[in-house]
């Protein structure tokens, strides 16, 4: 099948990437004209893992194709997803014009009937919207089909490729038949491909993300008051999560989640719900608890040096909004850089795949260590913000000998209690005792 992808962001590229490695010829479009000509020499511009080999398999065998001309991705498409940012606008609703000014070109380039996918994640009513905006524009037949991506950064592949279920929105028979084909490679281990309403299937992306950041929220909130009670929220993790009711996944306590989804797909269906007079009281206090959260390292660390950490060094491990991905969108990180640096304090970072884009954003601001026992040196203490593995097993003996001080603030609960009782550290971590 053909198909065009229109935007190479992380959403479009994956997927355009997955579509063709079962066969589809996708031409996929990006206006940044420096992107595509790096794309069409088999460089991939974003950490995924996993993605480098499929990119480049498809490249050499011709299936996988990049273009700055979009009425030349238009002309033999069968099918063209739109995988466009929808950032927050300044009242923090989803901004759709990316989303509807390629609907819009794309009517006025289309001669035969076209299924236009929207991929981007997009409030309730988009759909109606695009096919508003393209019959203003087109006499020619299409439908608009909502087909949310579920994808998580760092086994995103792997997520397109074996996908826990395929949702897609649609009441045009035709289109339904078409994605039916596009998906059944994916789903040959009998996951559903779950068809419904265009809406419907609108408001399950932004209610999964919500759900998960308020089971985050949640667990974080419980994580404090066992600080309080003297509880371990680790213990208390164990046994709620062996409830098939509740489940074992985003149960972990720690500073917050950041990324490109959940902050503004949970903040987006909040003004959503208020656009259309309900009060969504459970999204604004998951928000709430997400902004003191991102921060709490930072009170834990001015409350150990008894409030004035003006002149104190530290060394920051981890600097992406979670492991195994170079995005650093609404990372924690950054809001404890910004913190510490408002007190006056320095910060040495080290992260295996993010530094570039924390330069590109901050410059000069903090130090970067070529590794991450160079970022210990002279520190007064380290702080564990992202939880890479390569960070879970360190030299102990070295990270004494490197710091100033043996004091560890955790901000994701990596290490052992009893191993930091043993190694003689101060460390103090999320929801558990603190060891002195």
């Amino acid at each position: 099948m053909k198909i065009a992808v229109v935007g190479t962001g992380y959403v479009g590229l994956v997927t355009g990437t997955c579509l063709a490695d079962t066969g589809n010829q996708v031409i996929c479009v990006d206006i940044n004209e420096k992107k595509v000509e790096m794309m069409q020499n088999g460089q991939v511009p974003i950490y995924e893992p996993g993605l480098e080999l499929l990119f480049n398999r498809n490249i050499h065998q011709n299936r996988l194709h990049f273009t700055t001309n979009l009425a030349e991705a238009v002309a033999e498409a069968k099918i063209i997803f739109l995988a466009l940012p929808t950032p927050p606008g300044g009242d923090g609703a989803a901004d759709l014009s990316y989303v509807l000014g390629a609907a819009k070109d794309i009517a006025n380039l289309m001669t035969e009937y076209k299924v236009i996918v929207t991929k981007s994640t997009v409030p309730v009513g988009t759909a109606d919207k695009v096919t508003a905006i393209m019959k203003q524009h087109t006499l020619v037949e299409f439908a608009v089909v909502s087909n949310p991506e579920f994808l998580r950064e760092g086994v995103a592949v792997d997520d397109f490729m074996k996908p826990d279920r395929v949702v897609i929105g649609t009441m045009d028979e035709r289109a339904r038949k078409l994605m039916g084909e596009l998906y059944a490679p994916y789903v040959r281990q009998g996951n559903p491909i779950i068809y419904m309403d265009e809406r419907s299937s609108e408001l399950t992306k932004y209610a999964a993300n919500s759900f998960l950041a308020t089971k985050i929220s949640f667990m974080n909130e419980i994580a404090n008051l066992c600080e309080r009670v003297g509880a371990d929220v680790d213990m208390v993790r164990r046994g709620i999560g062996s409830d098939d009711r509740i489940g074992r996944r985003f149960l972990f306590s720690g500073i917050g989640y950041g990324g490109s989804c959940f902050p503004k797909d949970v903040q987006a269906l909040a003004i959503s719900a208020t656009e259309n007079e309900y009060d969504f009281k459970i999204l604004n206090s998951v928000m709430e608890v997400n902004e003191i959260q991102k921060k709490l390292l930072v009170e834990k660390v001015k409350k150990y040096f008894k409030g004035d950490i003006k002149g104190k060094k530290f060394a920051m491990w981890g600097l992406a909004f979670k492991p195994e991905t170079d995005d650093i969108r609404e990372a924690p990180s950054l809001y404890v850089i910004d913190e510490l640096l408002k007190e006056g304090a320095s910060v040495v970072a080290f992260d295996p795949e993010a530094m570039n884009n924390v330069k590109a954003l901050l410059g000069d601001k903090i130090g970067y260590a070529e590794n991450q026992y160079d970022a210990l040196i002279g520190a007064d203490a380290l702080l564990i913000v992202t939880e890479w593995s390569v960070f879970r097993t360190p030299d102990f003996d070295l990270l004494e000998n490197q710091l100033k001080n043996k004091v560890i603030f955790d901000g994701r609960n990596l290490y052992d209690l009893q191993k930091m009782i043993d190694c003689g550290f101060y460390y103090n971590s999320i929801g558990r005792k603190v060891i002195e």
